[in-house]
């Protein structure tokens, strides 16, 4: 579609499109109805590449209704799966094979497997995406621990990233939960703790593309676009927030913008 404005700013196009192999934008929903995720599509379904159903809430919901929320967020190519925390369910109950079978069922083309709050063995985490694959389901997986008193080092979250990768999930997480506070690289305040960025940038090389960094801040969202650029994956962003993040991807925000305002400034030139 055209937008609104492409003959007057015909240079915003530094982004990639969709499917995008990276850059995506994970949308979480937690409380939407069908019209609300409607609207939403309609103001912003170009930006929205993933679109996690979280905190279990799925359960929640009657049949026909999610069925209608998974079949439209479908039709603007976008991934919709269930928050990981609902597979750990799945697995502690024994019942994560029937899980991924009714994920199918009820419409999802993705699912996400994380060990946020269980522990989850590597050849039991390899079984279960392996088992997903099989079942046609796009691999979201999580790293990173829901209790700040569990954090694995970034080493170690940066290595079950590329074991993850070579088990075929498509995307990782890096776990950030709705706060973004004291949780995976970031201290109690929200602040990036920018070594464990580093550390994980260095071990991850080029699957870095498929990282998605759980980033529900303004500030972080800003550090990671500045530090990778406008195509750096970013998740948990809320639906309200979705074009303001396309925004600072784009240079369209303070942010963003001041980088390269001085720059185009110095050649500019106006017309009497």
């Amino acid at each position: 579609m055209t937008k609104a404005w492409a003959n007057v700013f015909t240079e915003l196009n530094e982004r990639t499109s969709k499917p995008r192999p990276t850059g995506i934008t994970m949308v979480i929903d937690k409380c939407h109805g069908p019209y609300a995720v409607a609207d939403h599509l309609d103001l912003f379904g170009d930006y929205a590449d993933h679109w996690k159903l979280s905190f279990g809430t799925t359960v929640l919901l009657e049949e026909g209704l999610l069925r209608q929320k998974i079949a439209m967020t479908r039709e603007q190519d976008v991934l919709v799966y269930p928050g990981g925390t609902l597979t750990e369910v799945a697995i502690v109950r024994g019942v994560w094979r029937e899980y991924l079978h009714h994920a199918c069922e009820l419409g999802f083309n993705g699912i996400e497997v994380s060990d946020g709050t269980i522990h989850l063995a590597p050849a039991d985490r390899r079984q279960v995406i392996r088992y997903a694959l099989d079942l046609g389901l796009t691999v979201v997986t999580e790293v990173g621990k829901k209790d700040r008193e569990q954090q694995p080092p970034p080493e170690a979250l940066a290595r079950q990233a590329l074991a993850d990768f070579a088990d075929g999930a498509s995307w990782v997480i890096v776990e950030a939960r709705e706060s973004g506070r004291g949780v995976g690289v970031f201290d109690e305040d929200g602040s990036v703790h920018e070594e464990d960025v580093n550390i994980m940038a260095d071990i991850l090389g080029d699957h870095l593309e498929r990282l998605v960094w759980e980033a529900p801040l303004k500030r972080q969202q800003e550090y990671f676009i500045l530090r990778f650029g406008p195509n750096v994956c970013l998740g948990n962003i809320q639906p309200r927030d979705v074009l303001g993040v396309e925004a600072l991807r784009v240079g369209l925000r303070f942010e963003t913008f001041r980088q390269v305002a001085e720059e185009l400034q110095a050649g500019m030139e106006i017309d009497n």
